[in-house]
């Protein structure tokens, strides 16, 4: 169930940074990010634009005040204020009058839908653009005369690009990497989703005692930010057994899983596990070096596993990279769903341990320690009332000490007895607490 409490303060976080203008730099993200630090605290750095990452170099700042096309009559036919879509991202400025024809060729249209505004970028080429509806369209063409086109924008060479993160020590140095992306304007699955789901996921790890592994939260735009934080931070990465990328993850649609590049990863494994044990089949994406910045991690050199957990993943939905993508699309319910099975995989990782059991001849005797049902002969029998232990507590006591020689982790027991992990964790306890079980170092 999810708690109406957690979904209603999604919902909240969303109306707020919904018309929030976003792009790979600029004030939009870091007012973004102010938001985000009223859920968790975060470590905001700024990348200077013209920096070498790798084979690519951090961008100027874009700066956008205004952008509007107006008619002969000096009415607005488009209006960047209406909506933050209807420029193109990192458009170069430009004020001055022409005709349709002239304007046409910056002009960008989807012929698939009559009211929806594509979004467009274009981060690395001086250009400019507006992003219209078919109805925009064909006003825009109908109208005589010349139109006043205005791009009110500067690319400002000693800007810089923000990043957030977090870092949560744990107990051993096993460390696990969640990142989103931050540059997209106003739409909701892509990826204001998938914000507000890392940023709870990481006041979730903030609030509880200390984790047993230590888990790095990473808040970028999409490809360049990722490609500069792993250059700014190559060494630290080096003990990152895997992670999550957190995207288009609040749509109405059905769940889905975008597998590691591994595809059967410990990461891969855990969110497997998590589905059959809520009796969900997700749609399954192998692995692809597209999409989000899992190509970024898993990359050579670094070779990160990750994974995602979607509902309504990119690409697979039509409202997908346009205006309607919006609050009437995703809500703080849909967004909540998805938070909760990233909460049940990052437990999976964070618990996962191997035991060795402490009797290792035979199996141990049950019944002396209260773990056995005192009376016999009725175990697996219908209609037998009143055993002090339950057969399932049973299931997984004998499984856990059959499996543990120290080879078996808890997932791979879980898997194995087919028993859920958290009824595996609630044994694992109860035999550590008897004394039959004990820790293989990590």
């Amino acid at each position: 169930m999810i708690a109406n409490s957690v979904a209603d303060e999604i919902d909240d976080y969303l109306h707020r940074l919904f018309p929030i203008p976003r792009s790979l730099t600029g004030e939009g993200n870091r007012r973004t990010f102010k938001i985000l630090e009223e859920i968790v605290p975060l470590e905001i750095t700024e990348y200077p634009s013209g920096t070498s990452v790798y084979d690519w170099t951090v961008p100027d700042e874009w700066v956008i005040n205004d952008a509007y096309i107006k008619g002969p009559d000096g009415e607005r036919l488009v209006d960047y204020h209406e909506c933050n879509l209807q420029i193109v991202s990192y458009s170069t400025p430009i004020h001055q009058e022409m005709s349709f024809s002239e304007l046409m060729p910056h002009l960008h249209v989807l012929e698939s839908s009559a009211t929806a505004i594509p979004y467009r970028t274009s981060y690395y080429d001086r250009e400019w653009g507006f992003c219209v509806s078919q109805v925009q369209y064909q006003e825009l063409e109908a109208t005589a005369g010349l139109f006043e086109v205005c791009i009110d924008s500067a690319l400002e060479a000693n800007g810089s690009m923000t990043v957030g993160e977090i870092c949560i020590p744990g107990e051993i140095e096993d460390e696990y990497l969640i990142s989103t992306y931050c540059c997209h304007p106003s739409m909701a699955n892509d990826n204001l989703s998938g914000l507000l789901a890392t940023a709870f996921l990481a006041r979730d790890l903030f609030l509880e005692k200390k984790p047993r592994c230590t888990w790095r939260f990473i808040f970028v735009p999409e490809t360049i930010g990722a490609i500069a934080y792993l250059w700014h931070n190559r060494s630290a990465l080096s003990s990152i057994r895997g992670g999550l990328v957190v995207t288009t993850c609040g749509g109405p649609g059905p769940f889905g899983y975008k597998q590691s590049f591994l595809g059967n990863h410990l990461v891969d494994r855990a969110v497997n596990l998590v589905f059959r044990d809520i009796k969900i089949d997700p749609i399954t994406y192998p692995f692809a070096p597209d999409g989000s910045d899992e190509r970024q991690y898993s990359s050579p050199g670094f070779r990160i596993p990750v994974v995602t957990i979607t509902k309504d993943k990119y690409y697979e939905y039509p409202e997908y990279h346009t205006s309607l993508d919006n609050l009437d699309f995703v809500n703080g319910r849909q967004i909540a769903e998805t938070l909760a099975l990233y909460r049940a995989a990052i437990k999976i990782l964070d618990s996962n341990n191997t035991y060795l059991s402490t009797v290792q001849f035979g199996e141990p005797q049950l019944g002396r320690r209260n773990l056995y049902p005192p009376m016999g002969g009725a175990i697996n029998q219908p209609g037998a009332k009143g055993e002090k232990q339950s057969t399932q507590d049973l299931d997984a006591i004998t499984w856990l000490l059959f499996l543990s020689d120290g080879q078996n982790d808890l997932l791979t027991i879980a898997e194995r007895s087919e028993i859920s992990f958290d009824r595996v964790i609630d044994a694992a306890n109860i035999l550590l607490h008897a004394g039959l079980l004990e820790p293989v170092a990590a």
